[in-house]
């Protein structure tokens, strides 16, 4: 595991043992075709929402569908409010809430017969109650306007706020969400993000497994990286921001000038902005060149720079 020797990050203190938090210990996971998946992983997950951030391929999906009860790891423990969520399948069923990064859906329902499907599989058998719950849940996700459409003509965006309603049938909790807001436009992604906010609580546990940086740095108060099957890190993002405080530099050069300038300093990412090449370095201690000016640390930042390390380490 790379470690920042100027710095190390520890995992919170806010981070407490609770009967809402998520014990994994030593899980791995090799699939048939030699792969593998996780390597040794062990992670606590509070309550509230957590970001599980890495790029693809990392070991993420992986993670999630043996949280969700849909693979079984080779190895390893996952314990939650006293119940192991790998050995006890139906428990842990019965109080999860899951929304893939695909999902399927019959496309010739509507929003109302689908949710009532889904309840009744649940077990939710009364009709009334089971009426009264698909209400409350479609006006939650804004979906009342659409209920009696076909799912078939639903959005993207409506098709993920349909998502985390059947996700929210039966008050898991653990909720988990794999990659929601991919393809989403910034008002569907805004909505997406409020609606997950309201449902983390201290009662909770929210996983978002994502490789897109800002929606773990505006959503989650903890998170964890993982890259090709191990966790890198795990600390708050404002903690992980604090480390890079006074050690990003940025200029903005033309693109013939980059070959020379990568080969003189780390760089942490490089972005096209209008038609010229946006540069951010690492400097540990002095400003790196006349052209260069002190940036903001970002989140993106710590990401980019931690993933580049241990690239270099392997």
């Amino acid at each position: 595991m790379w470690c920042d020797n100027r710095a190390d990050l520890q995992i919170s203190k806010s981070i407490e043992m609770s009967e809402y938090q998520i014990n994994i210990a030593n899980l791995k996971k090799t699939y048939a075709s030699g792969i593998t998946a996780l390597k040794d992983i062990s992670l606590k997950i509070p309550a509230g929402m957590f970001g599980l951030l890495g790029p693809n391929g990392a070991g993420k999906s992986t993670l999630m569908k043996i949280l969700a009860t849909l693979l079984e790891p080779d190895a390893g423990t996952v314990e939650m409010h006293g119940i192991d969520l790998i050995a006890d399948t139906t428990a842990t069923r019965r109080m999860l809430g899951y929304l893939p990064q695909e999902f399927g859906l019959y496309p010739t329902f509507t929003a109302v017969q689908m949710l009532s499907y889904l309840a009744a599989l649940k077990g939710i058998s009364n009709k009334k109650e089971r009426a009264a719950l698909v209400d409350a849940l479609l006006d939650k996700v804004n979906l009342s306007a659409a209920k009696n459409q076909k799912l078939g003509e639903y959005s993207g965006g409506m098709r993920q706020r349909f998502g985390i309603a059947q996700a929210l049938i039966g008050q898991p909790k653990l909720l988990i969400v794999d990659e929601p807001t991919a393809g989403l436009d910034p008002e569907e992604r805004n909505r997406f993000h409020n609606l997950l906010s309201e449902v983390a609580t201290d009662e909770v546990v929210v996983i978002l497994s994502t490789h897109i940086v800002s929606d773990v740095s505006q959503l989650c108060s903890q998170m964890a990286i993982i890259r090709q099957g191990e966790i890198i890190a795990q600390s708050a993002p404002s903690e992980a921001i604090k480390q890079m405080t006074d050690r990003v530099w940025e200029t903005t050069v033309s693109r013939e000038a980059v070959t020379e300038l990568k080969s003189r300093f780390t760089i942490i990412s490089s972005q096209m902005f209008e038609g010229r090449v946006r540069l951010r370095v690492l400097s540990e201690t002095t400003r790196p060149g006349e052209i260069f000016h002190t940036a903001t640390p970002t989140l993106e930042d710590y990401y980019f720079h931690l993933v580049n390390q241990t690239m270099k380490a392997n």
